[in-house]
Protein backbone atom coordinates (compact mmCIF):
# COMPACT_ATOMS: atom_id res chain seq x y z
CA UNK A 1 0.00 0.00 0.00
CA UNK A 2 1.37 3.40 -0.94
CA UNK A 3 1.64 6.68 1.17
CA UNK A 4 -1.79 8.02 -0.42
CA UNK A 5 -3.37 4.92 -0.53
CA UNK A 6 -3.28 4.62 3.41
CA UNK A 7 -4.26 8.37 3.90
CA UNK A 8 -6.92 7.99 1.90
CA UNK A 9 -8.23 4.82 3.59
CA UNK A 10 -7.65 6.59 7.15
CA UNK A 11 -9.74 9.30 5.43
CA UNK A 12 -12.58 6.64 4.92
CA UNK A 13 -11.59 4.61 7.89
CA UNK A 14 -12.25 7.42 10.72
CA UNK A 15 -15.02 9.62 8.54
CA UNK A 16 -12.53 12.46 8.96
CA UNK A 17 -10.88 14.76 6.44
CA UNK A 18 -7.27 15.45 5.74
CA UNK A 19 -7.45 18.72 7.38
CA UNK A 20 -8.50 17.12 11.11
CA UNK A 21 -5.97 14.29 10.35
CA UNK A 22 -3.09 16.58 10.73
CA UNK A 23 -4.31 18.06 13.68
CA UNK A 24 -5.08 14.88 15.19
CA UNK A 25 -1.87 13.35 13.96
CA UNK A 26 0.12 16.52 15.30
CA UNK A 27 -0.66 16.17 19.22
CA UNK A 28 -0.59 12.52 18.69
CA UNK A 29 3.02 12.84 17.58
CA UNK A 30 3.62 15.69 20.02
CA UNK A 31 1.99 13.20 23.13
CA UNK A 32 3.96 9.64 21.77
CA UNK A 33 7.02 11.72 21.49
CA UNK A 34 6.85 13.28 24.88
CA UNK A 35 6.51 10.24 26.26
CA UNK A 36 8.86 7.70 24.68
CA UNK A 37 11.30 10.78 24.94
CA UNK A 38 10.65 11.50 29.38
CA UNK A 39 9.97 15.46 28.36
CA UNK A 40 7.52 16.94 28.69
CA UNK A 41 5.53 19.10 26.45
CA UNK A 42 7.60 22.18 27.78
CA UNK A 43 10.56 21.15 26.04
CA UNK A 44 11.06 21.70 22.25
CA UNK A 45 12.32 17.68 21.38
CA UNK A 46 8.56 16.52 21.06
CA UNK A 47 7.81 19.90 18.80
CA UNK A 48 10.58 19.37 16.56
CA UNK A 49 9.97 15.88 16.15
CA UNK A 50 6.30 17.08 14.70
CA UNK A 51 7.94 19.54 12.45
CA UNK A 52 10.12 16.80 10.77
CA UNK A 53 7.34 13.71 10.67
CA UNK A 54 4.93 16.79 8.78
CA UNK A 55 7.99 17.63 6.85
CA UNK A 56 8.13 13.99 6.14
CA UNK A 57 4.91 13.56 5.24
CA UNK A 58 4.59 16.57 2.87
CA UNK A 59 7.35 15.30 1.01
CA UNK A 60 5.88 11.98 0.18
CA UNK A 61 2.89 13.64 -0.63
CA UNK A 62 4.83 15.68 -3.50
CA UNK A 63 6.50 12.45 -4.03
CA UNK A 64 3.39 10.62 -4.68
CA UNK A 65 2.24 12.70 -7.70
CA UNK A 66 4.20 12.46 -10.70
CA UNK A 67 3.03 15.90 -11.83
CA UNK A 68 4.53 17.28 -9.22
CA UNK A 69 8.05 17.53 -11.09
CA UNK A 70 6.72 21.07 -12.29
CA UNK A 71 5.11 22.39 -8.96
CA UNK A 72 2.41 24.24 -9.21
CA UNK A 73 1.08 26.62 -6.81
CA UNK A 74 -2.01 24.15 -5.82
CA UNK A 75 0.73 21.79 -4.56
CA UNK A 76 2.48 24.13 -2.65
CA UNK A 77 -0.32 25.92 -0.77
CA UNK A 78 -1.96 22.28 -0.13
CA UNK A 79 1.69 21.76 1.55
CA UNK A 80 1.62 24.93 3.55
CA UNK A 81 -1.71 25.04 4.66
CA UNK A 82 -0.73 20.88 5.51
CA UNK A 83 2.54 21.73 7.76
CA UNK A 84 -0.05 24.72 9.81
CA UNK A 85 -2.57 22.05 10.59
CA UNK A 86 -0.27 20.11 11.68
CA UNK A 87 1.64 22.14 13.54
CA UNK A 88 -0.51 24.60 15.17
CA UNK A 89 -2.08 22.64 18.38
CA UNK A 90 1.35 21.35 19.23
CA UNK A 91 2.71 24.38 18.96
CA UNK A 92 0.13 26.21 21.29
CA UNK A 93 0.78 23.40 23.82
CA UNK A 94 4.39 23.80 23.74
CA UNK A 95 3.81 27.36 24.46
CA UNK A 96 1.68 27.15 26.88
CA UNK A 97 3.30 24.38 28.89
CA UNK A 98 6.80 25.92 28.72
CA UNK A 99 5.53 30.03 30.19
CA UNK A 100 2.46 29.09 31.60
CA UNK A 101 2.44 25.39 33.14
CA UNK A 102 -0.37 26.71 35.57
CA UNK A 103 -3.08 26.53 33.03
CA UNK A 104 -2.46 22.58 32.06
CA UNK A 105 -1.75 21.30 35.71
CA UNK A 106 -2.72 23.88 38.11
CA UNK A 107 -0.23 24.19 39.57
CA UNK A 108 2.86 26.58 39.76
CA UNK A 109 5.86 26.56 37.99
CA UNK A 110 9.19 25.03 39.91
CA UNK A 111 10.38 28.82 39.86
CA UNK A 112 7.48 30.70 40.25
CA UNK A 113 6.37 31.80 43.50
CA UNK A 114 3.11 31.19 45.47
CA UNK A 115 0.79 33.63 47.05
Amino acid sequence: MQWIELKQWMELSTGLDRDSLHIYAGVGVQLTAALFCRRSLGSPIPWLLVGVVALTNEYYDYNSFPEASHISQEIYDEAIRDIWNTLLLPSALLLIARFWPRWLTGKTGINQKTD
